[in-house]
């Protein structure tokens, strides 16, 4: 024991006397040392807001899907349940608006798109009869093909991004033509994406994966490359917290994540002064 003190003195001791050499002396060695220590520590970049919803016991069902109406700023929350409402309406600041349960059955995915003049909110039914408009691919493993494609979303380059969650892969298209343009697959070995959408700056791709209980933010790829998957940063969710889809808010930055497991949607909002471009609430 008395050998561990010393050592732990020396050490102490040797730190001081590089603090005070690079203080009075201008070293470099401590300026490397600190950086390394640096290097190592992996950055938070998204913090969990605990206080949103300001009213979480509306959360009454299996929250399925959320998605952000940012020129509204409304949070719309889908969940399944018997005797519930299927859909919840929140403001972006966790405010409870009202909710409705009517024309919707076992809602699946959702997504709001406003103009100055007009509110849209779509919902995927997979408890009503629907009729296939279009249908690009087929079962299967190749390119092009899919296994349970699970979510989808376009960046401003014009480029359709599905999560092909069975196949453990993101494909990419050309919205206008549906040319297969690639696909990412070395980030998903462990698990297939659940949900994929962008950052408002189109900087970084959000991706879920269910059964890790995992948000991933990945570094979004040039115009005219899709290259390979290169993880930034990683939200581990608690254990059988099953994140299904999420939503990007266009004027925060903010994810909200509608977890299957734990019956709820939970908000992360960018660490301040990381994400300059994003406008923080």
């Amino acid at each position: 024991m008395a050998r561990l003190w010393v050592g732990l003195a020396g050490a102490g001791f040797f730190l001081a006397l590089l603090v005070l050499h690079s203080r009075f002396c201008g070293s470099p060695v401590l300026r490397k040392f600190a950086f390394q220590v640096s290097w190592t520590t992996k950055e938070i970049l998204y913090r969990l807001d605990v206080e949103w919803p300001n009213r979480p016991e509306y959360f009454t069902g299996t929250t399925f899907c959320v998605a952000i109406d940012s020129l509204s700023g409304l949070v719309y929350v889908a969940q399944r349940g018997d005797n519930i409402p299927k859909v919840l309406v929140f403001t972006e600041d966790g405010y409870f608006l009202r909710s409705w349960n009517y024309t919707v059955d076992t809602p699946h995915g959702i997504f709001a798109a406003s103009t100055l003049h007009e509110q849209s909110v779509w919902i995927t039914d997979v408890g009503s009869d629907f009729m296939i408009l279009w249908l690009h691919g087929e079962r299967g493993t190749g390119p092009a093909k899919f296994n349970i494609p699970h979510s989808v979303t376009v960046d401003s380059a014009g480029r359709v991004w599905v999560a092909d969650r069975g196949n453990k892969r993101i494909q990419v298209f050309d919205k206008d033509t549906g040319e297969w343009l690639g696909a990412w697959n070395n980030c998903f070995t462990e698990e297939g994406p659940s949900s994929v959408r962008f950052t408002p700056d189109g900087k970084y791709v959000i991706v879920a994966q269910l059964n890790l209980s995992r948000v991933l933010l990945v570094a979004a790829p040039p115009v005219g490359s899709i290259g390979n998957c290169s993880v930034i940063n990683t939200i581990q969710l608690a254990d059988q917290v099953l994140p299904h889809l999420v939503d990007v808010s266009g004027k925060t930055g903010a994810i909200y994540v509608a977890e299957i497991g734990a019956k709820q949607v939970q908000k992360y909002v960018p660490v301040e002064g990381y994400f300059p471009s994003f406008t923080h609430s």
